[in-house]
């Protein structure tokens, strides 16, 4: 490993290099310093300390710099070494509240966090670069008493062991009160240097700011058991345990400690991270807008799903064994969910815990049968984790909140609630409920009643556009859910009856009658079986980059066999770079059918676009090798313009004849497209 990580640090590795080589272990002494800067991307960094006047007369400088010669003294070094680390920590303190109009707080955390830093042995640039990465990335936004993190903190662990927060939130011990040091030092505040330097290499190597979080979870977790012993004994015995629970670790237990908190991170919604991502890790900013978004975390009943998630997980096959499976219910009344649900969606009627507490009993029991049958047979419509879904609409949602309240207090795991509930998926689907909706009626659901309502109080000059999402994972997600909810509708069917009866409502939709949408008549789809791959001869092609919204395609077409010449072969992403008749390279996200995405790069040469797959450690293979002038249009969504998709083809009398597609998330998609249409031009004008 350490030959390997040598060469790979001469070639300018990257963070995902040093990953596939290291696997996430423990890194080399006397490399450790190097990947520490690739991992936090400093390596080629300006030496910023030279901006430094030497000037220290900071407000607070007396109280900096007593700290700073506190925390010092408690390491136990040489004397003639505590002058120096002393004089460098307030040297780099100093500066950094200078360059960033930032104010020194006693017991922030920020000298915790530098120590470590200082065994690397590093000149003091160097050692100043990678605590302000650390900084930015890793070190959330809100670490003070009663901050926005530590309400997301307590949501994530009410998710995983709601009987261990209820405890603490009974003898309100809230995580600020014993997780602040935690998150404010990554565990530098309460651990040894050896289990820090351990720790860091794994974290660093990981590259996930929210890893702190399952860090947190698993220190819970792991003392589990002293927790709950500990039910009776006050306040402050109970947070004084908590808070040095992290000084038990020890060098050998870093690897397992991680590797939990990985397994834990992949049993969470990933609306955990997107979700809070902004909000955590953005711009750090007093505003109006982000106090909002503070309230809304702190009131939050539990943790939220976001609908594209959900739609997204119902429609995967899910290759990754533990990955998040839920199971849907739909607590919205009888009559509601009569006139549109979802197939796979459980429907458990929210009115019924008031109205008939015995029959709400048995439905409840009906739904833990469904599930428990639903993951025996391996639907995609069961899953360990429970979403609850209402209407979106205030009046009616109390009484799915209690729904869910009544879950939390029998100390359910994976218990979510949909962002937005039903509202959201009618609205996410836009123009093709049609084909992803159970019994959608549009005179009696009340979402479209309130679309109505809208659309009449306003006269449009022409028809207005619409920018439903993109059709293709709509195409996947409708075959999905009609062929799964079949598997599951008889098992569901026998258990669960509709205690109340109002309106014969099911508990389990069925399949769809509705058609699939028609295609655009001025661009046409074939199937791998119809294509040629050629052009017409002298006809000029229709190439544009649209605002449109992209048409379905045939889900097999995206791996369908490559034509001859282009096979998927491995090459190393080095000495593939250099290759002499490469244009350019963009980074960005291979966006298949399925919602999957894969870090990839989109190469442009004179004549091809070429896609290559990162494999790990420095390899990646070639997925597709297209020529220039097969792309007939390129089309960027309205409301994501870095999503773009190339459509292969040639024109058929006044439209287009597509034989194929490829999407990807690109950063700097603008300037990629440029060059790719500039390019086709040019390949054109050759030809001719």
């Amino acid at each position: 490993m350490i030959i390997e990580l040598e060469s790979a640090l001469l070639d300018d590795c990257t963070v995902n290099e040093v990953y596939g080589i290291c696997q996430g272990k423990q890194l080399p002494e006397a490399l450790r310093p190097d990947v520490w800067q690739v991992c936090l991307d400093v390596r080629h960094k300006s030496d910023q300390m030279s901006l430094f006047n030497e000037i220290y007369d900071l407000p607070f400088q007396s109280q900096l710099r007593e700290d700073c010669k506190r925390i010092v003294e408690r390491m136990g070094n040489d004397e003639e070494d505590k002058v120096s680390v002393v004089s460098d920590l307030e040297s780099i303190m100093t500066f950094y509240c200078k360059n960033r109009n930032l104010q020194y707080e006693p017991e922030n955390g920020w000298i915790e966090l530098l120590l470590p830093l200082f065994a690397l042995k590093l000149n003091r640039s160097d050692t100043f670069n990678l605590f302000e990465a650390i900084r930015d990335t890793y070190i959330p936004k809100g670490c003070k008493p009663k901050g926005n993190v530590f309400h997301v903190f307590r949501l994530l662990l009410l998710y995983h062991d709601p009987e261990l927060c209820t405890v603490l939130d009974t003898k309100k011990i809230t995580p600020d009160l014993y997780s602040l040091t935690w998150f404010q030092s990554l565990f530098a505040n309460c651990s040894s240097l050896s289990v820090i330097i351990a720790m860091w290499d794994l974290y660093f190597q990981n590259a996930d700011p929210f890893m702190v979080f399952f860090l947190a979870l698993i220190i819970l977790i792991n003392g589990r058991d002293q927790i709950m012993a500990m039910k009776t004994s006050s306040k402050e015995d109970i947070m004084k345990f908590l808070i040095n629970m992290p000084c038990a670790l020890e060098v050998d237990d870093v690897p397992d400690f991680c590797s939990l908190a990985q397994y834990y991170a992949l049993k969470t919604p990933s609306s955990f991270k997107t979700d809070y991502l902004k909000a955590l890790y953005g711009k750090q900013n007093d505003s109006p807008r982000s106090q909002e978004e503070s309230n809304k975390v702190s009131q939050a009943l539990c943790l939220p799903v976001s609908v594209y998630e959900l739609v997204e997980n119902s429609a995967t096959e899910f290759p990754v064994p533990d990955a998040v499976r839920f199971f849907l219910v739909d607590c919205r009344p009888a009559e509601q969910y009569n006139a549109g649900h979802l197939s796979t969606a459980f429907h458990l009627d929210c009115n019924l815990m008031l109205q008939e507490p015995l029959a709400f009993a048995t439905a409840v029991q009906g739904l833990l049968t469904a599930q428990k049958q639903a993951i025996e047979v391996n639907s995609n419509a069961g899953g360990e984790h429970l979403c609850f879904m209402g209407s979106g609409r205030v009046e009616e949602d109390q009484y799915t909140h209690m729904v869910v309240a009544s879950f939390l207090q029998k100390n359910t795991h994976y218990v979510s609630l949909l962002t937005g509930g039903y509202a959201s998926i009618h609205d996410y689907f836009g123009d093709h409920m049609a084909d992803c909706l159970e019994d959608h009626s549009v005179s009696k659901c009340l979402v479209c009643q309130q679309h109505n309502v809208k659309q009449s109080k306003t006269v449009p000059l022409k028809a207005p556009a619409t920018t439903p999402s993109s059709s293709d994972l709509f195409s996947k997600f409708s075959a999905a859910m009609k062929s799964k909810s079949a598997e599951v509708k008889g098992r569901l069917m026998d258990i669960i009856v509709n205690p109340s009866g109002a309106n014969g409502a099911p508990n389990a939709g069925g399949a769809s009658s509705n058609g699939a949408q028609s295609l655009p008549a001025q661009e046409r789809h074939v199937s791998a079986k119809e294509r040629n791959g050629k052009r017409y001869r002298n006809v000029a092609p229709v190439f544009s980059i649209d605002d449109e919204n992209e048409d379905a395609y045939d889900g097999d077409e995206r791996d369908a066999p490559q034509p001859a010449g282009d096979t998927k072969e491995i090459v190393n992403l080095n000495q593939y770079f250099k290759t002499a008749d490469i244009i350019n390279a963009f980074k960005c996200q291979d966006v298949h059918i399925n919602g999957y995405m894969y870090d990839s790069h989109l190469i442009i040469t004179p004549t091809h676009l070429v896609v290559l797959r990162e494999l790990g450690r420095g390899q990646a293979q070639i997925m597709v090798r297209r020529p220039l002038a097969s792309i007939v249009k390129i089309t960027a969504k309205k409301r994501h313009r870095d999503l773009i998709t190339f459509k292969y083809g040639f024109p058929d009398g006044d439209g287009l004849l597509i034989t194929d597609m490829d999407r990807f998330l690109i950063p700097n998609a603008t300037e990629a497209t440029a060059l790719v249409s500039k390019h086709i031009v040019q390949v054109l004008d050759n030809a001719k």
